[in-house]
């Protein structure tokens, strides 16, 4: 079938990305399979990769146990829609957030919201790095406001929305850190349990589960 082989395609691209030391392919890695979670980026490019592995995160990036399960199901959806190996794949998004103190801001990210810094640069530092899991955020210091910060704590404008397996877990941990909440836990409609942080320059973080 087309689409299994275009599966089969994107699994030997992972296995490429790995030998070659990509590291979004880590971020994938950590996400989606438990074994590699407690890894950082480095460590996971450092582990033995084989095709079995790529073939089984493919399988979970597409709602399935294993690759033998993913065989089986697609024979029950033909039409199961996959990104083709052969064009561009979209592999992470990494938002840029505005500040006018890198230094502040980083230490915010790092104490309060448990991110670690990945990088500074600049001389002197305008520009930084977070990350926490898979996630990563951007840091760039602007000497002037660059949004209407009344128009964006009224009408509650994101800068950015990350997406977490235990939403009350992060939000407790986040209390006892002493995070400022633009919005406390609570149930959407659509389903989901959401919360926002404020960052010391009024940029607002959701996390949603």
């Amino acid at each position: 079938m087309r689409n299994l082989e275009n599966l089969k395609k994107q699994a030997k691209l992972y296995l490429r990305w790995h030998r070659d030391g990509y590291h979004p392919v880590a971020a994938e890695i950590r996400m989606f399979l438990t074994r590699f979670r407690s890894l950082s980026d480095d460590q996971i490019l450092e582990q033995t990769f084989r095709l079995g592995d790529a073939q089984e995160l493919v399988a979970r990036k597409a709602g399935f146990e294993n690759w033998e399960a993913l065989n089986k199901g697609i024979q029950t959806m033909p039409d199961l829609a996959v990104p083709a190996a052969s064009r561009p794949f979209l592999a992470i998004v990494e938002p840029q957030l505005f500040v006018s103190d890198i230094k502040a801001s980083c230490d915010f990210y790092r104490i309060v919201l448990g991110f670690e810094t990945r990088f500074i640069h600049g001389e002197p530092p305008y520009y930084c790095q977070l990350a926490r899991d898979a996630v990563r955020l951007n840091l760039r210091q602007v000497d002037g406001p660059v949004f209407d910060t009344r128009l964006r704590s009224e009408q509650h404008l994101l800068s950015a929305t990350i997406v977490l397996d235990d939403v009350k877990s992060l939000y407790l941990e986040y209390q006892e850190r002493g995070a400022l909440f633009h919005q406390a836990l609570k149930a959407e409609p659509w389903g989901a349990r959401t919360f926002i942080v404020r960052d010391p320059d009024g940029n607002l973080i959701a996390f949603a589960g």
